[in-house]
Parts: C-alpha cells; sequence; structure tokens
C-alpha cells in the first residue's frame, strides 16, 4: 500500500481486543498508535488499557507484571499502579509517588469487544461506541442469534478510513462481490459523529430485475472511523461488525465479526440448523476478506476521479472523516505539531 495522506492517529473508539481473550487477572500485551500498551483484567472484573513502562524506571509491565487485587504490580520493584493509573503502594517506603501518572485510556466491552477512546489531544469522549443490537432499535438482543463467528487479520498495511468509504461505495458490490445489480442507497446522515447509511441490496437473481422490486437491503451505524455496525433485512438475518485500529504510522489490524439469526420458530433438526448458520457466517466473512484484499494493496486517491454518481456519497463522507482529526484535515500528528509550533 502507497502510504496515505492520512493520520494513522485519529480520533475515537478502536477495538484493541475481544472480551473473552483477556480473563480476570489477565495481563495482555499489545501495541497501538505506535504506543506500546497493556489490557488487565481486576479481580472485580473491571478491564484497564494503560501505556505499558512503569514510570519508576521504565520495566514493561506486560512482561512479568500481575494483577493484585484491584491493582497492577510491576514486576522489577513491585511497585503498584491502580485503574486510574496512579501509585498507589511502593512496598518499601511508606507513601506511593504521588506525582508521576501512568496515561489509561477510556474503555468501553460492548459487542463482545473491547473498545479503548483514542485522542492525541487528551478530550473526552464526545459519542458513543455503536451497540450491534440495541442502537438498531428493534428488541432483539445476543440470544436471537448463534454465536459470533469472527475474523482477525493483523499488522495490514491499510487505513481504516478505507473500510468507512467502503460503506458508500455502491459498484463495488457486483464487481467485487458478485451481486446481480447494484445497490441504490436510501440514506446517508453524516451530521453527526454517528454517522448512518441504508441501501438496497439483494445476492439473488440475476441482473434482468430493477432495484426497485428488490425486497432486502442493509443498514449501517458507523461510530467514527474505527467500528462499524450493520444489520440486514428482507434475507437471511445476521449483522456484522467492522473494526480497523491503527497500529503503527502504516499498519492497521482488522477485525470482522458476524451474527446469524436463530430461527423465530422450532425447528425439526437445531443441529442442521446451526450448521447452515455457520456456513452464512463464514460465506459473509469471505465477502468482507475480498474487500481486505483490496484495501490493504490500495492507494489513497485524492482527490478521486469520481463518477458522477458517485460524487455524493463519496464528498459526504470525506468531509465527515475530517471530524476525526485533530487537524480537522487529515493531516498527521507531525502536521499538527508544525501548525501548533507556526502558531505560537
Amino acid at each position: 500500500m502507497a502510504k496515505p495522506p492520512l493520520s494513522m492517529k485519529p480520533t475515537g473508539w478502536f477495538q484493541v481486543a475481544w472480551s473473552d481473550e483477556i480473563a480476570v487477572g489477565d495481563v495482555r500485551t499489545m501495541k497501538y498508535f505506535d504506543q506500546e500498551m497493556v489490557a488487565w483484567r481486576a479481580e472485580s472484573g473491571r478491564l484497564t488499557v494503560m501505556n505499558a513502562y512503569c514510570e519508576h524506571l521504565g520495566a514493561h509491565l506486560g512482561f512479568g507484571g500481575t494483577v493484585k487485587g484491584e491493582v497492577l504490580q510491576c514486576p522489577f520493584h513491585g511497585w503498584q499502579w491502580n485503574q486510574q493509573g496512579r501509585n498507589v503502594c511502593i512496598p518499601y517506603e511508606d507513601r506511593p509517588n504521588r506525582g508521576r501518572r501512568i496515561t489509561t485510556y477510556p474503555v468501553v466491552e460492548r459487542n463482545e469487544s473491547i473498545y479503548i477512546w483514542h485522542d492525541i489531544l487528551g478530550r473526552e469522549p464526545f459519542f458513543e461506541a455503536p451497540d450491534i443490537f440495541a442502537d438498531f432499535g428493534d428488541g432483539k438482543t445476543a440470544a436471537d442469534y448463534y454465536p459470533q463467528q469472527r475474523l482477525f487479520r493483523d499488522s495490514l498495511e491499510m487505513h481504516p478510513q478505507y473500510v468507512l468509504e467502503n460503506g458508500v461505495d455502491f459498484a463495488h458490490f457486483k464487481y467485487v462481490h458478485n451481486t446481480p445489480i447494484v445497490p441504490k442507497f436510501t440514506r446517508h446522515d453524516f451530521d453527526d459523529p454517528v454517522s448512518y447509511v441504508d441501501f438496497t441490496i439483494t445476492f439473488e437473481g440475476d441482473d434482468g430485475q430493477r432495484i426497485e422490486d428488490v425486497g432486502s437491503g442493509v443498514e449501517a451505524i458507523n461510530g467514527g472511523l474505527g467500528i462499524a455496525v450493520t444489520k440486514s433485512w428482507g434475507m437471511v438475518d445476521n449483522r456484522t461488525i467492522s473494526a480497523i485500529t491503527p497500529v503503527d504510522e502504516s499498519t492497521s489490524d482488522v477485525r470482522f465479526m458476524v451474527y446469524i439469526g436463530r430461527p423465530e420458530r422450532d425447528v425439526r433438526d437445531p443441529a442442521r440448523a446451526e450448521a447452515k448458520a455457520a456456513e452464512f457466517g463464514a460465506e459473509v466473512i469471505r465477502q468482507f476478506s475480498q474487500d481486505i484484499h483490496i484495501w490493504s494493496h490500495q492507494r489513497y486517491s485524492d482527490p478521486p476521479a469520481l463518477a458522477s454518481s458517485e460524487l455524493e456519497g463519496f464528498t459526504a463522507i470525506r468531509k465527515w472523516a475530517m471530524k476525526f482529526y485533530p487537524d480537522g484535515k487529515g493531516g498527521s500528528a507531525a502536521d499538527l505539531a508544525a501548525r501548533r509550533e507556526a502558531m505560537s
């Protein structure tokens, strides 16, 4: 991939793990946004994500650090750090070091996932991470679906914005996913940090049918650049979550999840119904993998050579995406620092 002229440190909610990957007492190492981090789960079940290095002498807390009740203990000298990143105990001193603090990140667990809030300006979250069930307002819960099926691809050369732009790219469905006709978008709402895109689509039939006669489609909710959730209607009941998280200045981790709805009535052969659901979920994941193959070799085209029918959607989503870059222009952290220096 040609490195995009976009910052790999956008603001928003981003997935760093699945909830079931970090049990009580676990300490997990990770790297995102060019920062070494650790995630650890306290005895109470509360999860903390913080920068990885002890403020004492710089030991990496992910290599030998241990959870002691509600704190994380450094493997080097036993200093203990709480869920706010503050030192609460130096075992060979009477008082902790109140002057130093490890950077921690706001965390939510939702969609069986762990999301952190990232903002290089240190602002508090100004929108919610989308919920795959509650945010569609139809009363459905995880109990109405088979277990979540997952895809994980690490350190791919791609930018999160590519995935979000895919959401308004109606033409690619026919040529990448072999839909019989090009879908029709019925909603583009990019007024707020959480945006909405709806479109009519079918994966069956032939190119002789009219889009007006199609009785199926997709509703999508985009929570910034990091998380998108979708709900399908008029076809096999499925919901998906895509989550793209920058690792460093050129790569991102990709996670994709799909839920397949359980039958509303009892079926004669539950095992066969579950197997069919697993097959359909695997097909949804396969189609997403087709997109990944393109994104990971893509060049960011700016300005793009858009067809007239593409202009409205791509213009709207690129303008919306600028909300999540601290300089409002998509520039890198270095660009932002240079502008601040020039203004001072």
